[in-house]
């Protein structure tokens, strides 16, 4: 659509804030059981004219509203009580969070009116595969599968809205402090159901450096010191950790996790029904962000491939929602943004290329590495790679099952493999802190399960015989990917295993045998 063209050419950047701010003039209604839809609109158009809206589905009915001005949710506050409960005491914290309950119930039985419901969550892999037998290629496959997995319109409104709820916290101790969603809820690449990583920002960028010239005085606040930035970060995470805990409407399972690497405070957001995670800025992992923004938006194979990579990665076990010895989504679409740049001609530029694109305003350098990348679209030639995904697809598997893993490592800043700098088993450069593996967690019998199931994979679809399987009603193309091999014949796997070292096969064997998360650590920790 013409609408989707439009939001697809404006920078990352724009996209955050119109976003940012279209949350702060949005508020969650827990709706009445009965609910008739044209009656809460117009209660609530007397507050001020509505935008947009929308209902989902959890733990009841729900209502987003977004309003034109931002001036119309304090006309709606005005209006809204305290709950009146005798048996709980409340914490007195005023949201844009609202239960509507009827006042008469039994007077509006007639009124109540179907409301359409807005999906928030993917379908289960098994649909997924009937669904796709229907389609006319592979490719039409892989577009279905995006479509069914992508992160929609209402799901990203909602994702900027437990932001912006969070942000309403963090306001309390730091005035001008933003929170914002990074990765997969901002990158193109998130799927239904993902958590939302969401950090604290104190930055409010630009606007003091220009003031400060002004004046004969060098000005600077008053501020409590610490030794280092880390112990700074994790006082504030665990303050507003307190403060989720304490009085956030809806926040629970508050887990501070301030030893890790990066600090963070996870916790569930009920009303929105997400998992979050809070940290503080992260500009490298922004840039990320950012980066894979722009891939996704160049080209609409990018992010088809990725989807389906990464559902078939989940279906065979080599990915796995808790960290471990597996492969990371990060990684696969690290691998997949590498096989594009290596195609001829190449699908997407590589990282130095959209370097040279970037002008003074793209020029980021952060703790000594250059982030510098060109951030509008339009200066990004087109590809002229007209490769179809039906190609694209058994290629990737043909690549990465004859990958030498052994001796290159993937390097996307250069678009090719280059020696790995030290023997982890994958070695993936992080496109922007340069002496880090992305893949460093990955070990040897996950890397060789990946292997072999790609080998698999490609063997697959080579021999397949469309035609027949669609007469015998059996999944095909895509659809017969996506069900783990050992299920439909076992004796499959053991003509792909040539030329990999013997003294893994026991164990890949195992590991293929244990799909569970609890079997594969086991077999990982032989």
């Amino acid at each position: 659509t013409d609408a989707e063209v439009n939001t697809r050419k404006k920078t990352f950047t724009e996209v955050q804030t119109e976003r940012l701010e279209q949350a702060e003039r949005t508020v969650l209604i827990k709706c009445p059981s009965k609910l008739n839809e044209k009656k809460l609109l117009q209660y609530l158009a007397s507050h001020g004219n509505i935008k947009s809206h929308f209902f989902f589905e959890n733990r009841g009915i729900n209502a987003l509203i977004e309003f034109s001005e931002k001036s119309s949710i304090a006309s709606l506050q005005d209006a809204i009580g305290v709950p009146s409960a005798a048996e709980h005491h409340v914490v007195p914290f005023k949201s844009r969070l609202f239960t509507f309950t009827l006042k008469n119930p039994a007077s509006q039985d007639a009124a109540e009116t179907p409301v359409h419901l807005s999906p928030q969550s993917h379908i289960p892999v098994k649909e997924l595969i009937q669904k796709l037998c229907h389609a006319d290629s592979i490719s039409s496959q892989m577009y279905a599968l995006l479509n069914e997995y992508q992160l929609t319109e209402e799901n990203i409104k909602l994702r900027f809205l437990a932001c912006s709820l969070v942000r309403d916290f963090t306001r309390a101790y730091f005035p001008d402090s933003t929170v914002k969603p990074f990765g997969s809820s901002v990158n193109t690449f998130g799927k239904l159901g993902c958590d939302v990583d969401m950090f604290l920002d104190f930055h409010d960028t630009g606007k003091h450096a220009t003031k400060m010239k002004k004046g004969p005085f060098e000005m600077e606040y008053q501020m409590k010191r610490l030794p280092s930035e880390r112990l700074a970060t994790q006082k504030i995470l665990s303050v507003i950790g307190d403060c989720l805990d304490n009085f956030g409407p809806g926040c629970v399972s508050i887990q501070k996790i301030l030893n890790a690497r990066c600090p963070l405070v996870k916790f569930s957001h009920q009303p929105t029904g997400f998992q979050c995670d809070l940290s503080v800025s992260n500009s490298i992992a922004i840039k990320s962000s950012e980066l894979l923004y722009i891939y996704g938006c160049l080209d609409s194979r990018v992010r088809a491939l990725v989807f389906s990579v990464r559902c078939w990665a989940r279906v065979h076990g080599l990915t796995n929602s808790v960290p471990g010895t597996w492969i990371t989504n990060f990684s696969l679409t690290m691998m997949v943004m590498f096989f594009l740049q290596k195609r001829s001609p190449p699908i997407i530029p590589t990282l130095d290329q959209l370097k040279q694109l970037a002008d003074e305003k793209d020029k980021h350098v952060i703790g000594g590495y250059d982030c510098s990348f060109v951030s509008d679209l339009s200066k990004i030639q087109p590809t002229k790679n007209t490769e179809t995904l039906d190609v694209l697809l058994g290629d990737f598997f043909e690549y990465f099952g004859n990958f030498d893993f052994r001796k290159n490592s993937i390097n996307l800043r250069k678009g090719k493999e280059v020696n790995k700098p030290e023997s982890s088993p994958l070695y993936i450069w992080n496109p922007f802190e340069q002496d880090l593996n992305i893949s460093k967690n990955v070990n040897q019998p996950q890397l060789e399960k990946f292997v072999a199931l790609a080998r698999e994979s490609a063997w697959m679809l080579q021999k397949e015989d469309k035609t027949q399987q669609m007469v015998n009603k059996e999944p095909w193309g895509l659809a017969a990917l996506l069900i783990p091999f050992g299920k439909s014949n076992p004796s499959k796997m053991k003509n792909r295993m040539k030329g990999i070292g013997s003294e893994t096969i026991r164990s890949l064997l195992d590991s293929l045998k244990l799909n569970n998360a609890s079997g594969l650590q086991k077999a990982v920790g032989k």
